[in-house]
């Protein structure tokens, strides 16, 4: 070290390289000489890599006072992390060579402050688009925002848009908002304003923007913010979309706003672009929060809305009515009564179940919608019969019917239907009236209907109590040719008149005689002259003579007796004059022919006088009689007769006639 400080006259630089080198390591030898020799920028490399003495590094930069220096010791302070002293140096260098270092080491530690000086400085030595992104990051991260405002509202080579996602992303949001604005980002100034609580201006960038999936995310900030009336405006362009309506939904079903969802749909509905799906979802929001409303609005736009994915939410939430209501407009009828009769004590009513009930197209269903009304309205049960008189099968239902022992709630039903004379409905009504005790309409029952097992019927009324049963019973007989039987029930019960027409109608003469021996026996002398009137036509005249000679009952025979001569006298006098009718026919007949004979003859002699002389003598041919010429000999006029034959009368001339029938 003496050497060298005494000594001048020597190669100070190429000593001071061979003093550093590993061989010989003497530092602060080299130092010296290269400070000695004026090489500041050897000198302080030597202090930084091979003395490691930041601290003589800066003292001796600050003496030498060159860019060169402070750019060597900046650089080597920016390796070691010193990053303000760094900036520093760089700044007294003003050198920008290492602005990436300087940018990454000065974030990294967060000193945007003397960052913000040093990209000042390099932007007047360099033009990078970096320099300008990173002063206005670092302006953000400082919060001079008016400097910052200054500088974008410069012309610059920054990337606004980029720098302005990381401000947004770091929660800088007064600065993105900034940038935002600058470069005319409205979805993303709308975002940026909704994390400033700037709602309304939020909404205002919105739209401008006019975005769904901004508009998404600010309606979604002012509903976690209840901000609902800047909300509902989001929400109008965001239920026009599908995809996204149902998040919407959600968002608002996951803070509890249940009211002003449907405010929202319910002035959604009224828009331009309303679709299928928000008059679904209004009437899915109704099915679960507002049920009161549901039905109004189902009613209003069945036809608009989704009727099978509503009616899977009325389903969850019981709104049975609203349920039936869907399915009858869906034309599923059969599932429509199906509700009805599952959950009858909610949505079942009389009229609507008919209604609904005749478009069904499962005919089966009828015969459990009887069953249902027999179950739990019995009373009704008429009217449905009736007003399904015209689709089920009678002889079914009586038998549904017959099995729960039933029958007189359906009466009125089978009157209504007896017209077409079914045997299990006539059978079912007979039977209701032997219960009844209604001898009147059983009467007429089986007199205007037929198709039942007359004979089973009149075994079970010929024991019955009453009167007029066992009368119907021997009328049923009668209908059935039983006469004999017919007539023993009338003379058990002595309805004599019955056994009367009864003997009348069976046309049978020994059944009619039998019943006059009968009358006789029991001295019944009036009814047996009633049955003279009555089986008039049956009786033989020598058997009442017979009987009323015997026993003396010429009285009571008298009106037939003189009946029956009254009609024989007339079949009498019939026959006479049909004879003398038939005499006065034949007579004219002869007398007929003989005219008609006579005007042949005439004819025929006219022609004879026309053969004997020839066509060509009119005037004799029209002469009088008495001017004929006698016929040539060998010759007859047409007309004479020949000698002998039938005798000497005239064809023609007429006999005398002879009284009486001539024979």
């Amino acid at each position: 070290m003496d050497y060298v400080k005494r000594l001048n006259n020597y190669d100070g630089p190429d000593i001071a390289k061979i003093a550093i080198s590993d061989q010989y390591q003497l530092y602060e030898e080299a130092f010296f000489i290269y400070k000695k020799f004026k090489r500041g920028a050897e000198a302080i490399s030597v202090l930084i890599e091979h003395i490691d003495s930041l601290d003589r590094a800066t003292e001796f930069a600050n003496y030498w006072d060159q860019s060169e220096t402070y750019s060597l010791l900046a650089k080597a302070q920016l390796d070691r992390n010193y990053v303000k002293d760094a900036i520093i140096n760089f700044l007294k260098a003003e050198d920008a060579q290492y602005f990436h270092d300087v940018i990454n080491a000065a974030k990294s530690e967060g000193e945007y402050e003397q960052l913000i000086v040093f990209l000042v400085m390099a932007r007047t030595k360099l033009k990078d688009s970096a320099l300008d992104s990173e002063l206005i990051y670092a302006y953000a991260k400082t919060d001079k925002l008016h400097e910052l405002e200054e500088f974008v509202s410069q012309p610059t080579s920054a990337k606004l848009g980029d720098v302005g996602d990381i401000c947004f992303h770091e929660n800088l949001y007064l600065a993105a908002k900034i940038l935002y604005t600058h470069i005319n980002n409205n979805a993303k100034l709308a975002v940026t304003l909704v994390r400033l609580k700037q709602y309304n201006e939020a909404v205002e960038a919105a739209r401008k923007a006019n975005n769904i999936l901004t508009w998404k995310e600010i309606c979604f900030a002012c509903i976690a913010a209840k901000e609902f009336r800047l909300a509902q405006i989001c929400a109008m362009n965001v239920i026009v979309y599908m995809d996204h309506m149902l998040d919407l939904i959600r968002m608002y079903e996951k803070f509890g706003f249940f009211t002003q969802v449907i405010s929202v749909f319910e002035q959604g509905i009224n828009l331009d672009r309303a679709h299928a799906g928000m008059y679904t979802q209004l009437g899915v929001l109704y099915a679960k929060y507002t049920e009161n409303k549901l039905m109004e609005h189902i009613k209003l736009f069945h036809s608009k809305l989704s009727i099978p994915q509503l009616l899977i939410v009325c389903q969850e939430n019981q709104h049975w009515n609203e349920v039936v209501f869907l399915y009858t407009h869906y034309d599923q009828y059969d599932n429509a009564i199906d509700t009805l009769i599952q959950h009858s004590p909610t949505c079942w009513k009389h009229s609507l179940f008919k209604e609904i009930l005749n478009q069904v197209s499962n005919t089966e269903i009828y015969y459990r919608a009887v069953n249902f009304y027999l179950q739990e309205h019995p009373l009704l049960l008429n009217d449905l019969l009736i007003d399904l008189a015209h689709t089920v099968d009678h002889t079914r239902v009586v038998d549904i019917i017959q099995r729960t022992d039933q029958l007189p709630l359906i009466e009125k039903y089978l009157q209504s239907v007896q017209k077409e004379n079914l045997s299990a409905v006539n059978e079912a009504l007979n039977n209701l009236y032997v219960q009844h005790e209604d001898h009147r309409k059983l009467r007429e029952s089986i007199e205007q209907n037929t198709a039942f097992d007359q004979i089973a019927l009149s075994q079970q009324l010929e024991q019955h109590d009453l009167l007029e049963f066992r009368r119907i019973a021997a009328y049923l007989y009668r209908k059935n040719k039983r006469y004999d039987r017919s007539i023993d029930l009338s003379k058990k019960d002595e309805l004599w008149q019955d056994a009367m027409e009864t003997a009348a109608d069976s046309k049978d003469t020994s059944l009619a005689e039998s019943l006059l021996y009968y009358f006789v026996d029991n001295e019944q002398y009036e009814c047996w002259a009633a049955a003279l009137y009555t089986c008039y036509e049956l009786i033989r005249p020598d058997v009442v003579l017979e009987i009323s000679w015997r026993q003396n009952l010429q009285e009571y025979a008298m009106p037939f007796t003189i009946q029956t001569l009254r009609e024989y006298d007339e079949k009498l006098k019939g026959i006479v004059s049909r004879l003398e009718e038939k005499e006065r026919q034949e007579a004219a007949k002869v007398e007929e022919k003989k005219k008609q004979e006579e005007e042949s003859r005439q004819v025929d002699a006219q022609m004879g006088v026309g053969i004997g002389y020839g066509s060509s003598m009119p005037m004799l041919q029209a002469a009088p009689q008495y001017l004929a010429l006698p016929p040539a000999p060998g010759q007859m006029q047409y007309g004479q007769q020949q000698p002998g034959g039938y005798g000497q009368q005239m064809f023609g001339q007429q006999q005398p006639y002879q009284n009486g029938y001539g024979y």
